[in-house]
């Protein structure tokens, strides 16, 4: 299935764009190869905004934030989740207006049992990225409603990319703020205990049987057919699965040798990422009673099918 990307995305960093009656994005100026060309900040109303990912604490993009306010009132800070390049800013935009922060909770808030025993036991590593301060003033869970004086958002409790993602379907708009769950620009990087393959799974199921088609994600420009994406990122992961299982068919293998062996064509600087997608869908095989490690389960096994 051919990957649907939008890869031309060529934002004015700090510039507020208007994508919507009512809605704009302001791009953060932290560009890299996770985050594409940068953090999008959606300020949500007219009368009482709502800032939904305000992003890395970054005094320039915390400038372009007030500046595009110019006067209005921001009643709610919102997060999907709570990595380093969506949620700081948070805690500092709060301390100077006084609204309240609204997430799901720390970044381990719905880890699963196994995922719990595995980050004690499994020498893991992972964390990269994780907001460690990052404490909501107001907790939300799937089916929370947040309402201003023009808009409406309701909370979609979706884990997979981190156990604390949250997207917000836009009421009466035909429209999802997805954060990193579904962007148009890549597939999801997945990194355990607090990425969760199975739960990622899941929560692309939770999206399919949902009627938004419009998507505005936390990188990269809005996806006008968001079910397309949704579809191959399925397809994606099951042929990643087809991947490991073919080759654990010839002999036991590490989650380094499987990572050399299935990206031998991904930019060197993503190999890092691309092995914690491969540990990913080994904790998912494992659960699932279809691989186990050699001994112990940890991130240096060498695992086998079952």
């Amino acid at each position: 299935m051919k990957p649907p990307f939008q890869t031309d995305h060529t934002p004015q960093v700090g510039v507020p764009l208007q994508l919507a009656e009512g809605l704009r994005v302001i791009t953060c100026g932290n560009a890299s190869p996770m985050t594409f060309t940068g953090t999008q900040t959606y300020l949500l109303g007219e009368v009482e905004v709502a800032v939904i990912d305000p992003g890395p604490d970054n005094p320039a993009h915390l400038a372009a934030i007030e500046k595009a306010l110019n006067g209005q009132v921001l009643s709610h800070i919102v997060v999907t989740h709570s990595h380093v390049d969506h949620s700081p800013l948070a805690a500092v935009l709060s301390a100077k207006t006084g609204a309240p922060v609204y997430g799901f909770g720390p970044a381990d808030a719905a880890r699963s049992k196994l995922m719990n025993r595995l980050a004690v036991e499994g020498n893991l590593g992972g964390a990269e990225g994780i907001d460690p301060q990052f404490a909501p003033d107001i907790l939300i869970a799937d089916g929370s409603e947040i309402r201003g004086a023009e808009w409406a958002l309701s909370a979609i409790h979706t884990p997979g990319h981190l156990s604390n993602h949250l997207c917000f379907a836009w009421e009466g708009n035909d429209s999802l703020f997805s954060g990193d769950h579904v962007m148009g620009w890549a597939s999801t990087l997945i990194s355990p205990p607090d990425g969760d393959l199975t739960a990622f799974m899941a929560s692309l199921k939770t999206l399919q049987n949902r009627p938004e088609h419009t998507y505005y994600a936390g990188h990269g420009a809005p996806l006008l057919e968001a079910h397309n994406m949704l579809d191959y990122l399925l397809a994606h992961r099951l042929g990643r699965e087809d991947q490991i299982m073919a080759r654990l068919q010839d002999a036991p293998r590490t989650v380094a040798e499987l990572t050399v062996d299935m990206y031998a064509d991904v930019n060197p600087m993503l190999q890092g990422a691309a092995s914690r997608n491969v540990l990913a869908h080994l904790i998912d095989l494992f659960e699932r009673g279809l691989v186990t490690p050699e001994g112990a389960f940890n991130a240096q096994a060498r695992f086998k099918r079952s």
